[in-house]
């Protein structure tokens, strides 16, 4: 089975534009996360996608894979969708671009056994949460599950509601999703289901459109994503006490 992953980036970031190629202790953020990435030992190769030069011309002076793609994709699916096309394999893991403190045993985590070619599938792995602020956060997108871990739903709000029991745990998706081929190109097919539009979660529509989600949990997981420039700056400061 041939894994690859692949690391969408964008240069327009709204709250901080050029972060992939913000500098944190001598190198890219991106050459930070492609590193902790290439750490995954269920990976065969991993790839940027980009659809900038500039991000595109410092890969490649770093030596790293990247793909060139259109400027028109509304989500990372999407941009896998299109690196799928050139890049064969049997299972696409989508990682995120600014996470430069990435454990790789979550991209390893994400990567089942096996992997069903037939038919759409795609993983997504969760983590409990362990606070009531985390759980009333909407930035967490919370998510609930049958006995097998199979996805039923997901959203910003908490669920299941405690009407007749407290005695549960809450969960929160981490944002390493991977999907074999026929899932990505329903993604790239279809468009946005009802729960999508309501909740605002493009992974919702498989769930929507009744396609095999399997969610994966993880353990003492913690990840920190810099969105702003005050993320930047705590990333910095862990990375200069760390090396």
């Amino acid at each position: 089975m041939r894994v690859v992953g692949v690391i969408p980036a964008r240069y327009g970031s709204t709250r901080l534009p050029g972060k992939p190629l913000k500098e944190i202790c001598g190198k890219p953020m991106l050459v930070w996360v492609y590193e902790r990435v290439r750490q995954a030992k269920r990976l065969d190769a991993v790839y940027v996608a980009t659809d900038d030069e500039r991000i595109d011309g410092m890969c490649r002076e770093c030596r790293i894979p990247v793909v060139m793609t259109s400027p028109s994709h509304p989500t990372g699916a999407n941009r896998l969708q299109e690196v799928s096309e050139t890049v064969k394999a049997d299972f696409y893991v989508q990682l995120n671009g600014d996470e430069p403190l990435l454990d790789p045993s979550l991209v390893d985590a994400a990567v089942p056994e096996s992997v069903e070619l037939k038919e759409a599938f795609g993983t997504n792995i969760i983590t409990r949460m362990h606070s009531p602020s985390e759980v009333m956060d909407p930035a967490n997108i919370k998510v609930v599950f049958d006995e097998s871990f199979k996805a039923l739903y997901m959203s910003r709000t908490p669920i299941p509601y405690p009407f007749k029991s407290i005695e549960f745990e809450y969960y929160k998706h981490v944002g390493i999703l991977g999907y074999n081929k026929k899932m990505l190109d329903f993604y790239r097919d279809s468009v946005p289901g009802r729960f999508e539009k309501i909740e605002g979660i493009d992974t919702l529509r498989f769930i929507d459109y009744g396609k095999k989600l399997q969610f994966i949990e993880v353990e003492h997981c913690r990840t920190l994503s810099v969105d702003t420039e005050k993320d930047l700056e705590r990333v910095r400061r862990i990375m200069e006490n760390t090396l």
